[in-house]
């Protein structure tokens, strides 16, 4: 009998998914009947606004629709994403060529991975990232190479000094660098000015670029995200993958979309062909309706994070917890209490949700350099919030089990040794 393969190769690539060991945690607590206050993932918890719904309804029961779609999206979603791109950032599309439907942004990226990649090829992303970012690329055989991206008020001086390093010293010379503002997990924020020079300095090194701005419509301050489309010439190297997930509380319809580059573009399109036959038909037309339609729900999503945002941080200040506050994103990145840091964002997260019953993100899951960090989800109802921030403060002011001087849980059950 022959000896079957033990690992394939794409799969020994992948660590294993540091989420799922907090994920499994969780789910044991609330087993044991724990009300867990879920802040991990970043999944919207608001309704679809109803005249989305509506339209889906409308478009099921057409009979017409249930047939296979296409795998670049239907004419009048491409055309509406156009019409998105020229009222909010003031840049023209051609919906045929520069323009593609995906099933959210994640598969894009991966899909472009693919389409532009081969084994040894080198691939610039930022760290800590979301994870996709970087596991999109080696799982298509590239190799990574991860540059610091450490939020701060020097963070383009530092950011662009780390792209030239890379650019300087990787070899083979860097295919492509991926950046993502609003950042996740960061939520850090940049200018077009940053956008300009990385444009410039990618253009004259042959680097494209890959942009993300998943979160550009998830802003609290009133300077909206910019596109990097927005500089002159960019689409001569930058696509840019976004998703009607968090705009329009869209998530689990998988919509999203990759705009810019016609090149990069059309290489995204062929892979896809071979792939699938894009989203359902309806799911697509209500996505056209989403663009399209009444945007008053898109300011009532960034006040329902902005007040939630601020019950967190208020709440979190006066559990003596010193967390920044975001300017976009539905993230909070709050660094590990001192007290706390040495345990690593792993274990740390576990404490947290044995003591104060709150999940968060370790910050190891999106990177080496998120390791003193855990990500909070704004994804609670405010009445939620401030119970969490309530949990937290006991267990931060030692009311909980844990033994400062021993460095370790007094009831043993969820501190595990991490395997990460």
């Amino acid at each position: 009998m022959a000896i079957m393969q033990e690992e394939f190769y794409r799969i020994k690539r992948l660590p294993p998914y540091v989420f799922a060991e907090v994920n499994a945690l969780k789910a044991k607590a609330r087993a044991a009947g724990r009300d867990v206050i879920d802040l991990g993932m970043g999944n919207p918890d608001a309704a679809t606004p109803d005249h989305i719904v509506q339209k889906l309804i409308e478009a099921v029961k057409n009979p017409r629709s249930h047939g296979y779609s296409s795998s670049k999206g239907i004419p009048g979603l491409r055309r509406a994403y156009a019409g998105y791109y020229q009222r909010r950032f003031n840049v023209d599309l051609d919906p045929e060529t520069e323009i593609i439907v995906t099933l959210g942004s994640k598969e894009g990226l991966a899909n472009l991975a693919q389409a532009i990649t081969a084994p040894g090829d080198v691939v610039l992303v930022p760290n800590p990232c979301y994870p996709i970012h970087a596991f999109g690329f080696i799982i298509s055989g590239a190799s990574v190479r991860q540059m610091p991206a450490i939020p701060g008020p020097d963070f383009q001086t530092d950011f662009m000094r780390e792209l030239k390093k890379a650019v300087a010293y990787s070899v083979p010379a860097p295919v492509a660098v991926v950046l993502n503002f609003p950042a996740n997990p960061t939520a850090q924020v940049v200018g077009l000015d940053f956008y300009a020079e990385v444009v410039d300095f990618c253009k004259h090194h042959g680097v494209y670029v890959l942009s993300d701005v998943a979160y550009a419509e998830v802003y609290f301050d009133g300077n909206p995200p910019p596109s990097i489309l927005e500089v002159p010439g960019a689409k001569d190297i930058a696509v840019e993958f976004s998703s009607l997930s968090k705009t329009y509380s869209m998530a689990g319809w998988r919509i999203g979309f990759a705009v810019g580059n016609a090149k990069l573009i059309g290489a995204l399109t062929r892979v896809k062909s071979y792939l699938d036959y894009g989203a359902f038909t309806p799911i697509q037309v209500a996505a056209t309706a989403a663009l399209n339609g009444p945007q008053d729900c898109i300011e009532e999503m960034r006040q329902r994070y902005k007040a939630r945002r601020d019950v967190l941080i208020e709440g979190l200040t006066q559990a003596g917890w010193d967390v920044p506050s975001p300017t976009a994103s539905m993230f909070a990145w709050a660094p590990i209490p001192p007290r706390y840091k040495e345990l690593g964002s792993m274990e740390f997260s576990k404490l947290l949700l044995q003591e104060a019953n709150v999940a968060v993100a370790p910050g190891m899951g999106f990177g080496e350099y998120g390791d003193g960090f855990v990500r909070i989800a704004l994804v609670e109802n405010r009445q939620r919030l401030r119970q969490a921030t309530r949990n937290i403060k006991a267990f931060l002011s030692g009311k909980g089990n844990y033994d400062a001087a021993e460095d370790k849980v007094q009831q043993p059950a969820l501190a595990t040794q991490s395997s990460y």
